[in-house]
């Protein structure tokens, strides 16, 4: 990765910040690291205990912090709207939105039309609509971030999720557009394909994908948090270009 040495990083204290499916794993990593940096953060999920054992954790830390949660589902879009909705009554506004959420079940052809439309909606439609509400609470004072947390099945193709990682792959091509269509109002976009992370997405799964894993070394959830906090913390006008990237594997 080339970066210029030649910047101040911006902090995210202060920031408005919602979490998509901050609950568990990657979004729970992210929300107790931007929360201790002094961030306002809202998350949400669809698991009462998850929700709790996040705002305990986050709870917990010695910095003076401003968080909010809810009980909701992206793919219900009454739910949405309660989201944005609370976002406007706490924070009047938003500066960061990092999507996040995921659900990686078995997808194959032989599904009912009801699970591939589940699996669209939480995993696609539902970045698609959180990305159109903050762009239009961004749009206002010509600054914001949208952060995207794509996975590299896209590029995986793993094996009895075909519906799945149509979905990501959509995340893909949505995120490099959306990206032109924002940019003339001062807004960045960024994407972040972690791959496999040891999170409890993963150890919730497959019992053989845990067993290879287990040889493996993997990043964490909270190596992925920090990468986010990188990305949030470039100047405006930053541009990080890839280098030496290495190759997708399957597993």
């Amino acid at each position: 990765m080339k970066i210029s040495n030649n910047y101040i990083p911006v902090p995210v204290k202060g920031k408005r910040i919602l979490i998509t499916d901050g609950t568990t794993g990657i979004g729970r990593a992210m929300a107790i690291l931007l929360a201790s940096q002094g961030a306002r953060i809202m998350i949400f999920g669809r698991h009462q205990r998850s929700i709790d054992k996040t705002m305990m954790a986050i709870g917990d830390l010695e910095t003076e912090t401003e968080c909010f949660s809810m009980l909701a589902d992206v793919a219900n879009k009454k739910d949405l709207d309660r989201i944005f909705y609370m976002v406007d009554c706490m924070f009047g506004g938003l500066d960061i939105l990092i999507n996040n959420f995921h659900t990686p079940f078995e997808s194959k052809m032989e599904g009912t039309y009801e699970e591939w439309q589940y699996i669209i909606n939480n995993n696609l439609l539902g970045y698609i609509a959180c990305c159109n509400e903050a762009i239009k609470r961004m749009k206002s004072h010509q600054r914001g971030h949208i952060v995207n947390i794509g996975p590299i099945d896209a590029d995986v193709q793993a094996k009895g999720n075909a519906v799945y990682v149509a979905a990501m792959a959509g995340i893909r091509g949505f995120n490099k557009h959306i990206r032109k269509e924002v940019n003339e109002h001062g807004l960045k976009v960024s994407l972040i394909d972690p791959g496999i992370v040891d999170s409890d997405m993963i150890m919730d799964g497959d019992v053989k994908l845990r067993k290879k894993m287990a040889a493996m070394e993997i990043l964490k959830a909270d190596d992925i948090a920090m990468t986010v906090m990188h990305c949030l913390s470039q100047p405006h006008t930053a541009i990080s270009l890839p280098d030496n990237q290495s190759s997708v594997q399957s597993v």
